[in-house]
């Protein structure tokens, strides 16, 4: 299947939303519950299709002899689970256009549940009963019909790509609900870029995972620099997520895109099921930024928070006169020294951060210093505003490198003016903007063989420009600062980090693009005069008219 065709295809299945919209009685926070739960259905329906015939062969092989195995045994061992006759997607189709549509459709959720014990409590299943209102009994339907359009012959990874789709879709339409589960996907690639996730015995951990697609998107970096599918079974991810139909989601998006792991739910700040401290080979997160309740004395003691600090009030009053457990005043420096602490010796980690973090004073910047100095801390990247459905102020992205050489030195770059506007509110980076800044950390490492292969990359697929962009700033496929991108920062030196009181602010170091205009200074005194004199003629004009009107208006009222 092509883009092209995966595009239309995604805007016809869009269309369900649309219906659900206009006829179902649900919230609307609740429209991606069903839906999403219809495209798994339809995911494990084809799936399941594919296999059927080498589980029918392996079944009747060994049909009533002494090495006989059970139907069930066989699905499960050729494409990972068993779905019962009752939940075949032509089953429920074919079933009349009424109210019991979604009773059929619960009873089908259920039986893949209990036939399928890793799939437990993940399937959305009591909601199908509001997608039959009275007034329009035949609305499930309608929607079921709409999935029954995805191919039979499609591959298994376009579920996956289908299912994030609708994710970005209903992050957008949900606004403040909807994004706090998702990260919007062209961020998630920018992070992996910079991460480069290796296949192996690797661990895998997101505190705040949301939806899960900072895996995901882990999982489809490995397979594009061809990872085997033996070595993809030795990446194991772990989730933590509190809200519990936030988990449904993930667990779902996991299921469809054949990434091993574990999501549970759970408050990261007072819970810690993986025991983290030490044991990660990567970290990558988006947790909510700027969080104020979390009582001092739950997180004091864990190491996960304590190596680098506890963020504290300069007072120990309560933040109410009623409540008189202290809360830490911002936790965002917690979930930086959870991410920091959860690496072992060869740990990397990226996560998205607000902006005020970077030169937060007070306790805060005593942990930052004490991370500056530790040396983990790698890059710093200044996102463009709007990347979020749930901020519109530009986010940084920090990067940690438990093994990285050069301790005494961050890169920073300023992304802020690299993006691609989807609509009036909303920026994305391109594919292209996703390897382009990816490749300034190839060439601050010393890969001048990637920097040379994006270059060619790019000849080849015709874009000409994108290779220039590079080749401008970069023409022998060395790394060197450019002012306004890219600069790497000492730690001591002036107008060095300690110069700058341990900022890690990009734009401090970066510095702004003059633009020459080509004037000399004669010229332009007299574009300034000119100009001048225009604003003082159009200023005139301006208050004749305002006179003219309050004349008119004088006249007219009495």
């Amino acid at each position: 299947m092509t883009s092209t065709e995966l595009k239309d295809l995604e805007g016809r299945l869009w269309q369900s939303a649309d219906m659900l919209r206009a006829g179902a009685h649900l919230a609307a926070n609740k429209y991606s519950q069903p839906i999403l739960g219809l495209i798994f259905l339809r995911y494990a329906d084809v799936l399941f299709k594919q296999h059927k015939e080498e589980i029918d062969a392996a079944y009747n092989e060994y049909k009533g002899t002494r090495m006989e195995r059970s139907y069930k045994d066989i699905a499960i061992e050729k494409c990972g689970f068993f779905l019962p006759e009752c939940a075949y997607f032509d089953y429920l189709n074919d079933a009349p256009d009424d109210a019991q549509k979604a009773l059929l459709v619960k009873a089908a959720m259920e039986a893949i549940e209990q036939e399928n014990p890793r799939m437990d409590g993940v399937l959305p299943k009591e909601v199908y009963g509001q997608l039959v209102p009275e007034e329009e009994p035949e609305l499930l339907s309608r929607i079921v019909r709409v999935f029954k359009d995805i191919p039979e012959n499609i591959s298994i990874d376009i579920f996956g790509q289908i299912y994030e789709y609708f994710l970005g879709n209903f992050a957008l339409a949900e606004g403040q609900g909807g994004g706090a589960f998702y990260t919007p996907a062209s961020v998630v690639q920018y992070m992996v870029e910079v991460l480069q996730p290796a296949t192996g015995d690797k661990k895998f951990l997101d505190p705040a995972c949301g939806s899960g697609g900072m895996f995901v998107q882990a999982a489809r970096y490995m397979h594009r620099h061809n990872a085997t599918n033996e070595q993809m079974m030795n990446f194991r991810c772990y989730g933590v997520e509190k809200e519990p139909d936030t988990v449904k989601l993930a667990k779902m998006n996991l299921l469809l895109n054949n990434v091993r792991g574990e999501i549970t739910e759970a408050n990261s700040f007072y819970s810690d099921p993986y025991n983290a401290v030490g044991q990660f080979d990567y970290v990558m997160a988006n947790p909510p930024f700027n969080v104020d309740e979390v009582v001092v004395e739950k997180v004091t003691d864990d190491a996960r928070f304590n190596t680098y600090g506890v963020p504290r009030n300069k007072t120990k009053s309560a933040k109410k006169a009623s409540d008189k457990k202290e809360t830490v005043p911002n936790a965002n420096y917690l979930w930086i020294g959870y991410f920091a602490t959860a690496l072992n010796e060869q740990g990397k980690a990226a996560l998205v951060m607000a902006n005020s973090a970077s030169d937060a004073g007070g306790s805060e910047l005593e942990i930052r210093k004490k991370m500056i100095e530790d040396g983990i801390i790698s890059q710093m990247v200044t996102l463009p505003s709007n990347m979020f459905s749930t901020v519109t102020l530009p986010a940084t992205l920090w990067f940690f490198n438990k093994k990285r050489p050069k301790k005494d030195e961050i890169l920073f770059i300023d992304a802020r003016n690299i993006f691609t506007q989807v609509d009036r509110a909303h920026r994305k980076f391109s594919e292209e903007q996703v390897k382009s800044l990816g490749i300034i950390s190839r060439l601050y490492e010393g890969d001048s063989d990637a920097f040379w292969a994006l270059v060619d990359e790019y000849k080849a697929e015709g874009k000409q420009s994108e290779a220039d962009w590079l080749l401008e700033r970069w023409p022998d496929g060395k790394y060197q600062d450019i002012v306004g991108l890219c600069k790497v920062a000492k730690l001591e030196g002036e107008d060095g980090i300690i110069d700058n009181d341990y900022s890690l602010n990009a734009g401090r170091y970066v510095g702004v693009v003059i633009e020459d205009d080509g004037m000399t200074e004669e010229e332009f005194r007299t574009e300034m005069l000119s100009l001048n004199s225009e604003f003082a003629k159009l200023s005139a004009e301006a208050k004749d008219l305002e006179s003219e009107i309050d004349k008119n208006l004088k006249e007219l009222l009495g």
